[in-house]
Protein backbone atom coordinates (compact mmCIF):
# COMPACT_ATOMS: atom_id res chain seq x y z
CA UNK A 1 0.00 0.00 0.00
CA UNK A 2 0.99 3.64 -0.43
CA UNK A 3 -0.35 7.02 0.66
CA UNK A 4 -3.70 7.73 -1.00
CA UNK A 5 -3.42 11.48 -1.46
CA UNK A 6 -6.08 13.44 -3.34
CA UNK A 7 -3.32 15.50 -4.98
CA UNK A 8 -1.44 14.52 -8.15
CA UNK A 9 1.64 12.36 -7.54
CA UNK A 10 4.29 14.75 -8.91
CA UNK A 11 2.94 17.93 -7.34
CA UNK A 12 6.12 18.55 -5.31
CA UNK A 13 8.65 16.93 -7.62
CA UNK A 14 12.20 18.26 -7.05
CA UNK A 15 11.07 20.28 -4.02
CA UNK A 16 12.38 20.09 -0.45
CA UNK A 17 10.15 20.53 2.59
CA UNK A 18 11.24 20.69 6.22
CA UNK A 19 8.83 19.16 8.72
CA UNK A 20 9.42 19.75 12.41
CA UNK A 21 8.01 17.16 14.76
CA UNK A 22 8.29 14.75 11.85
CA UNK A 23 8.72 11.65 13.98
CA UNK A 24 5.11 11.09 14.95
CA UNK A 25 1.49 12.10 14.58
CA UNK A 26 0.53 14.81 12.12
CA UNK A 27 4.18 15.48 11.23
CA UNK A 28 4.76 11.84 10.29
CA UNK A 29 1.58 11.73 8.23
CA UNK A 30 2.43 14.97 6.41
CA UNK A 31 5.93 13.73 5.67
CA UNK A 32 4.50 10.59 4.07
CA UNK A 33 2.03 12.55 1.95
CA UNK A 34 4.58 15.08 0.73
CA UNK A 35 6.99 12.27 -0.09
CA UNK A 36 4.27 10.45 -2.01
CA UNK A 37 3.80 13.66 -4.00
CA UNK A 38 7.45 13.79 -5.01
CA UNK A 39 9.03 15.97 -2.33
CA UNK A 40 12.26 15.25 -0.51
CA UNK A 41 11.47 15.75 3.16
CA UNK A 42 13.78 16.84 5.96
CA UNK A 43 12.54 15.42 9.25
CA UNK A 44 13.37 17.54 12.29
CA UNK A 45 12.85 16.51 15.90
CA UNK A 46 14.49 15.79 19.23
CA UNK A 47 14.43 11.99 19.12
CA UNK A 48 16.60 10.38 16.47
CA UNK A 49 15.02 6.94 16.75
CA UNK A 50 11.56 8.26 15.93
CA UNK A 51 12.84 10.30 12.99
CA UNK A 52 14.83 7.38 11.61
CA UNK A 53 11.79 5.11 11.84
CA UNK A 54 9.77 7.52 9.70
CA UNK A 55 12.67 7.99 7.29
CA UNK A 56 12.85 4.21 6.88
CA UNK A 57 9.11 4.01 6.23
CA UNK A 58 9.42 6.66 3.53
CA UNK A 59 12.45 4.98 1.96
CA UNK A 60 10.51 1.71 1.78
CA UNK A 61 7.92 3.57 -0.31
CA UNK A 62 10.64 4.87 -2.65
CA UNK A 63 10.84 8.33 -1.14
CA UNK A 64 13.69 10.47 0.17
CA UNK A 65 13.89 11.66 3.77
CA UNK A 66 16.78 13.06 5.78
CA UNK A 67 17.00 13.08 9.57
CA UNK A 68 18.00 16.14 11.59
CA UNK A 69 18.05 15.99 15.39
CA UNK A 70 17.28 19.42 16.79
CA UNK A 71 15.63 21.09 19.76
CA UNK A 72 13.84 23.92 17.99
CA UNK A 73 13.84 25.95 21.22
CA UNK A 74 17.61 26.37 20.96
CA UNK A 75 18.70 29.05 18.48
CA UNK A 76 22.14 27.62 17.78
CA UNK A 77 20.71 24.19 17.04
CA UNK A 78 18.11 25.67 14.69
CA UNK A 79 20.75 27.61 12.78
CA UNK A 80 22.93 24.52 12.42
CA UNK A 81 19.97 22.36 11.38
CA UNK A 82 18.65 24.64 8.65
CA UNK A 83 22.18 25.08 7.33
CA UNK A 84 22.60 21.29 7.31
CA UNK A 85 19.35 20.82 5.37
CA UNK A 86 20.54 23.31 2.78
CA UNK A 87 23.92 21.62 2.51
CA UNK A 88 22.32 18.22 1.98
CA UNK A 89 19.34 19.19 -0.21
CA UNK A 90 20.57 22.52 -1.75
CA UNK A 91 17.18 24.21 -1.37
CA UNK A 92 14.20 24.70 0.98
CA UNK A 93 10.85 25.17 -0.76
CA UNK A 94 8.57 24.67 2.22
CA UNK A 95 8.53 24.63 6.00
CA UNK A 96 5.90 22.87 8.08
CA UNK A 97 6.21 24.19 11.63
CA UNK A 98 4.52 21.21 13.24
CA UNK A 99 6.58 20.53 16.38
CA UNK A 100 4.71 21.34 19.56
CA UNK A 101 3.53 20.01 22.85
CA UNK A 102 1.81 20.85 26.10
CA UNK A 103 0.61 19.35 29.35
CA UNK A 104 -2.70 19.63 31.13
CA UNK A 105 -2.79 21.94 34.16
CA UNK A 106 -5.08 24.59 35.63
CA UNK A 107 -3.90 28.10 34.83
CA UNK A 108 -3.14 28.98 38.46
CA UNK A 109 -0.95 25.89 38.86
CA UNK A 110 1.32 26.43 35.85
CA UNK A 111 4.84 27.25 36.97
CA UNK A 112 7.06 29.74 35.19
CA UNK A 113 9.27 26.87 34.05
CA UNK A 114 6.28 24.99 32.65
CA UNK A 115 4.90 28.10 30.95
CA UNK A 116 8.24 28.91 29.36
CA UNK A 117 8.77 25.34 28.14
CA UNK A 118 5.43 25.27 26.31
CA UNK A 119 5.70 28.79 24.89
CA UNK A 120 9.24 28.15 23.65
CA UNK A 121 8.14 24.92 21.99
CA UNK A 122 4.91 26.16 20.41
CA UNK A 123 5.89 29.74 19.55
CA UNK A 124 9.57 30.57 19.87
CA UNK A 125 10.77 27.42 18.13
CA UNK A 126 8.47 28.01 15.19
CA UNK A 127 9.71 31.57 14.87
CA UNK A 128 13.35 30.44 14.91
CA UNK A 129 12.78 27.78 12.24
CA UNK A 130 10.85 30.18 10.02
CA UNK A 131 13.37 32.98 10.41
CA UNK A 132 16.30 30.74 9.47
CA UNK A 133 14.51 29.25 6.45
CA UNK A 134 13.59 32.73 5.29
CA UNK A 135 17.03 34.24 5.87
CA UNK A 136 19.09 31.42 4.40
CA UNK A 137 16.92 30.55 1.39
CA UNK A 138 13.38 31.82 0.99
CA UNK A 139 14.18 35.53 0.98
CA UNK A 140 16.16 35.09 -2.23
CA UNK A 141 14.31 32.17 -3.80
CA UNK A 142 10.73 32.18 -2.47
CA UNK A 143 8.88 29.50 -0.59
CA UNK A 144 5.92 28.74 1.64
CA UNK A 145 5.55 28.34 5.39
CA UNK A 146 2.71 26.56 7.16
CA UNK A 147 2.48 26.92 10.93
CA UNK A 148 0.46 24.42 12.97
CA UNK A 149 -1.74 25.98 15.64
CA UNK A 150 -4.63 24.46 17.59
CA UNK A 151 -8.25 25.15 18.40
CA UNK A 152 -7.54 27.99 20.84
CA UNK A 153 -10.56 30.16 20.05
CA UNK A 154 -12.58 31.29 23.09
CA UNK A 155 -9.73 30.29 25.38
CA UNK A 156 -8.04 26.97 26.09
CA UNK A 157 -9.00 25.95 29.64
CA UNK A 158 -6.60 23.45 31.15
CA UNK A 159 -3.85 24.35 28.68
CA UNK A 160 -3.58 28.13 28.89
CA UNK A 161 0.15 28.10 28.11
CA UNK A 162 -0.48 26.32 24.82
CA UNK A 163 -3.44 28.53 23.95
CA UNK A 164 -1.41 31.68 24.48
CA UNK A 165 1.48 30.34 22.40
CA UNK A 166 -0.77 29.18 19.56
CA UNK A 167 -2.54 32.54 19.47
CA UNK A 168 0.87 34.18 19.28
CA UNK A 169 1.81 31.93 16.38
CA UNK A 170 -1.30 33.08 14.52
CA UNK A 171 -0.21 36.70 14.86
CA UNK A 172 3.32 35.76 13.83
CA UNK A 173 1.88 34.06 10.74
CA UNK A 174 -0.02 37.20 9.79
CA UNK A 175 3.00 39.45 10.37
CA UNK A 176 5.32 37.19 8.38
CA UNK A 177 2.84 37.30 5.50
CA UNK A 178 3.31 41.06 5.45
CA UNK A 179 7.04 41.40 6.07
CA UNK A 180 8.24 38.39 4.08
CA UNK A 181 6.04 38.54 0.98
CA UNK A 182 6.24 37.10 -1.64
CA UNK A 183 7.12 34.19 0.66
CA UNK A 184 3.73 32.90 1.73
CA UNK A 185 2.97 32.35 5.42
CA UNK A 186 -0.18 30.51 6.47
CA UNK A 187 -1.45 28.41 9.35
CA UNK A 188 -3.72 25.46 10.01
CA UNK A 189 -5.51 24.99 13.31
CA UNK A 190 -6.43 21.37 14.02
CA UNK A 191 -9.17 20.64 16.49
CA UNK A 192 -9.54 17.25 18.11
CA UNK A 193 -7.59 14.89 15.86
CA UNK A 194 -7.25 11.13 16.40
CA UNK A 195 -3.48 11.21 16.56
CA UNK A 196 -0.81 9.50 18.64
CA UNK A 197 -0.42 12.64 20.73
CA UNK A 198 -3.65 11.75 22.54
CA UNK A 199 -1.82 8.93 24.28
CA UNK A 200 0.54 11.41 25.95
CA UNK A 201 -2.13 12.81 28.25
CA UNK A 202 -2.69 11.41 31.77
CA UNK A 203 -5.11 8.50 32.30
CA UNK A 204 -7.65 10.72 34.06
CA UNK A 205 -8.26 12.49 30.74
CA UNK A 206 -9.14 9.27 28.91
CA UNK A 207 -12.88 9.50 29.46
CA UNK A 208 -12.98 13.09 28.22
CA UNK A 209 -10.98 12.16 25.10
CA UNK A 210 -13.23 9.20 24.36
CA UNK A 211 -16.41 11.30 24.54
CA UNK A 212 -15.23 14.65 23.21
CA UNK A 213 -16.56 13.89 19.72
CA UNK A 214 -20.04 14.62 21.10
CA UNK A 215 -19.06 18.30 21.32
CA UNK A 216 -18.19 18.45 17.62
CA UNK A 217 -21.04 19.29 15.20
CA UNK A 218 -19.72 16.60 12.83
CA UNK A 219 -19.80 14.15 15.77
CA UNK A 220 -16.39 12.64 15.17
CA UNK A 221 -12.71 13.34 15.57
CA UNK A 222 -10.55 14.41 12.65
CA UNK A 223 -7.88 12.26 11.04
CA UNK A 224 -4.21 13.05 10.57
CA UNK A 225 -4.79 12.84 6.81
CA UNK A 226 -7.38 15.61 6.95
CA UNK A 227 -4.83 17.92 8.57
CA UNK A 228 -2.08 16.86 6.18
CA UNK A 229 -4.29 17.55 3.16
CA UNK A 230 -4.84 21.12 4.34
CA UNK A 231 -1.10 21.61 4.87
CA UNK A 232 -0.32 20.23 1.42
CA UNK A 233 -2.90 22.52 -0.16
CA UNK A 234 -1.39 25.60 1.47
CA UNK A 235 2.08 24.59 0.29
CA UNK A 236 0.84 23.94 -3.24
CA UNK A 237 0.55 26.26 -6.27
CA UNK A 238 -3.23 26.18 -5.82
CA UNK A 239 -2.73 28.43 -2.78
CA UNK A 240 -0.46 30.89 -4.60
CA UNK A 241 -2.71 33.84 -3.68
CA UNK A 242 -3.31 32.72 -0.08
CA UNK A 243 -1.09 34.22 2.60
CA UNK A 244 -1.71 35.34 6.15
CA UNK A 245 -4.63 32.93 6.44
CA UNK A 246 -5.53 30.32 9.03
CA UNK A 247 -7.49 27.24 7.99
CA UNK A 248 -9.40 25.55 10.80
CA UNK A 249 -9.70 21.77 10.70
CA UNK A 250 -12.03 21.16 13.60
CA UNK A 251 -15.47 19.97 12.47
CA UNK A 252 -16.89 23.38 13.47
CA UNK A 253 -16.23 22.70 17.17
CA UNK A 254 -15.53 26.39 18.00
CA UNK A 255 -18.92 27.25 16.49
CA UNK A 256 -20.78 25.07 19.00
CA UNK A 257 -22.35 27.59 21.36
CA UNK A 258 -22.17 26.72 25.02
CA UNK A 259 -25.61 28.18 25.66
CA UNK A 260 -27.20 25.85 23.11
CA UNK A 261 -27.54 22.09 23.62
CA UNK A 262 -27.79 21.51 19.87
CA UNK A 263 -24.49 20.33 18.41
CA UNK A 264 -25.24 18.77 15.05
CA UNK A 265 -27.80 16.04 14.45
CA UNK A 266 -25.90 13.20 16.06
CA UNK A 267 -24.68 11.91 12.70
CA UNK A 268 -21.17 12.20 11.28
CA UNK A 269 -19.82 12.51 7.76
CA UNK A 270 -17.28 10.22 6.12
CA UNK A 271 -13.75 10.56 7.44
CA UNK A 272 -10.91 10.95 4.95
CA UNK A 273 -7.90 8.80 5.79
CA UNK A 274 -5.34 8.43 3.03
CA UNK A 275 -2.46 7.50 5.32
CA UNK A 276 -1.72 3.82 4.80
CA UNK A 277 0.19 3.55 8.09
CA UNK A 278 -2.29 5.43 10.28
CA UNK A 279 -3.00 3.92 13.67
CA UNK A 280 -5.78 4.69 16.12
CA UNK A 281 -4.47 6.17 19.40
CA UNK A 282 -4.59 3.63 22.22
CA UNK A 283 -6.93 5.85 24.22
CA UNK A 284 -9.55 5.56 21.45
CA UNK A 285 -9.32 1.80 20.96
CA UNK A 286 -12.28 -0.21 22.32
CA UNK A 287 -10.10 -1.95 24.92
CA UNK A 288 -9.27 1.38 26.54
CA UNK A 289 -12.87 2.38 27.19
Amino acid sequence: MSYQSIFRPDLFKDQVVIITGGGSGIGRCTAHELSALGASVALVGRKRDKLEKVATEIAQQGGTASVHVCDIREEAQVKDTVAAVLQQHTRIDGLVNNAGGQFAAPLAEISLRGWDAVVRTNLTGGFLMARECYTLWMKAHGGAIVNILADMWMGMPGMAHSGAARAGMLNFTETAALEWAPVRSNAVAPGWIASSGMDNYPPDMASMIQHIHKLVPLHRLGSESEVSAAIVFLLSPAAAFISGACLRIDGAAPNAKRISPQVGTGESNQVFNGFHLAELPNVLKPSSS
